[in-house]
């Protein structure tokens, strides 16, 4: 199968799902998001594949939505949702669904990061069962659609970090409860493919029902309804009237850039 914003791999148990926009630092498009999703397939089916690892290609792991650029505005466009009910349905697709779908994966999956993991990024982490990170990799909480942060770090602290738009490192996301483990950027891959290696070892079914019930868990606390209610809370906000998230002048979300402003000093595309 042809992917062009994604690359499939699947060796000796393990699949890889790399992220591959280096050029938009693994902006997160309706096409890449459409070839996750069939790459997750191609896992799924191959009955050989028993853990799938989730990664970015070019040093970061994804800094979030794709905000429009031309490829992936022309792909969003020549999807032909109608205003209204199919646009409200396509956006739920994108932003919520898969997530949800990818949680549930019938198989372990894990997301090796580095680099940014920015709101959409941290989205597409938060849906693995494993975060194995870099010592470097930075993460950045917002407002957005598939509304785990509570879950992932605690209510308080959610609330702390969203509120500010404030990156943590590595090694914060794992205090918090977000990340597993951090690494030397040198380490990062052959860790996590050792670790998805021995786990690849184990029982097909016993991961399968250790999976099942350990979402089961949560789900008995409201995750799944929790995620499912924070969407239409999210598509609110978008429509306030004057609410803008937008720079002015140029094509990023205000709280990225004032993050990025604030922790390099210097202004940065994201």
């Amino acid at each position: 199968m042809p992917f062009h914003d994604v690359i499939y791999a699947a060796e000796n148990g393990v699949a890889v799902i790399s992220l591959n926009r280096p050029a938009h630092r693994n902006a997160q498009s309706y096409r890449m998001l459409d070839e996750i999703d069939q790459a997750f397939e191609l896992a799924r089916t191959d009955e050989a594949v028993k853990v799938v690892v989730v990664k970015g290609s070019g040093g970061v792991f994804s800094t979030g939505h794709d905000l429009g650029t031309e490829e992936g505005m022309a792909y969003r466009a020549a999807l032909g949702a109608k205003p209204g009910v199919q646009t409200y349905d396509q956006f739920k697709k994108y932003n919520l669904d898969l997530l949800l779908k990818w949680r549930n994966f019938p198989k372990p999956t894990v997301a090796m990061v580095e680099g940014y993991c920015i709101y959409a990024g941290w989205m597409l982490a938060a849906a693995m069962d494993v975060v194995f990170a870099a010592e470097d990799a930075e993460f950045l909480a917002g407002m957005v659609e598939y509304m785990s942060i509570p879950w992932d770090i605690g209510i308080r602290r959610a609330k702390e970090l969203i509120f500010e738009s404030r990156f943590i490192s590595a090694a914060e996301a794992a205090q918090y409860g977000l990340v597993n483990r951090v690494l030397p950027r040198a380490d990062l891959e052959r860790e996590t493919m050792a670790w998805a290696a021995r786990v690849a070892q184990n029982s097909p079914e016993v991961l399968r029902m250790a999976k099942i019930q350990m979402n089961k868990a949560q789900d008995a606390q409201g995750f799944s309804q929790a995620v499912e209610d924070t969407l239409g809370d999210y598509c609110a906000m978008m429509w306030m009237p004057g609410v803008s998230l937008r720079m002015e002048d140029e094509n990023r979300l205000v709280a990225v850039d004032l993050a990025v402003r604030g922790k390099r000093g210097t202004r940065q595309t994201i």
